[in-house]
């Protein structure tokens, strides 16, 4: 099994930065597209961005050019770089990872909860 451990969220102020982290641990051969999804109240959970095992990535329309996805093979970990943060990024961060072990299957964190307000 694997574990994904986030971490990151917080309170900031609108125009402000957070950088969010999810690392794997386990059992596995290999990490294929790891991304990060968000959930407001009242709302359904939404794609942020995504990133392959190669780096490409893919970004909501409403975070081009604010958000940065990345990550670490040799960690195991990826990450979401937030800046110019608005109050409608308030949602709980989930990552999701697609784990590749005798058999492909998504694993998902706990969620880390991001609020963007003065």
């Amino acid at each position: 099994q694997v574990q994904l451990v986030e971490s990151g969220g917080g309170l900031v102020q609108p125009g402000g930065s957070l950088r969010l982290s999810c690392a794997a641990s386990g059992s596995f051969f290999s990490l294929n597209a790891m991304g990060w999804y968000r959930q407001a109240p009242g709302k359904q959970r939404e794609l942020v961005a995504t990133i392959t095992s190669g780096g490409g990535t893919n970004y909501a329309d409403s975070v081009k050019g604010r958000f940065t996805i990345s990550r670490d093979n040799a960690k195991n970990t990826v990450y979401l770089q937030m800046n110019s943060l608005k109050p409608e990024d308030t949602a709980v961060y989930y990552c999701n990872v697609r784990v590749l072990a005798f058999i492909e299957y998504d694993r998902w964190g706990q969620g880390t909860q991001v609020t963007v307000s003065s």
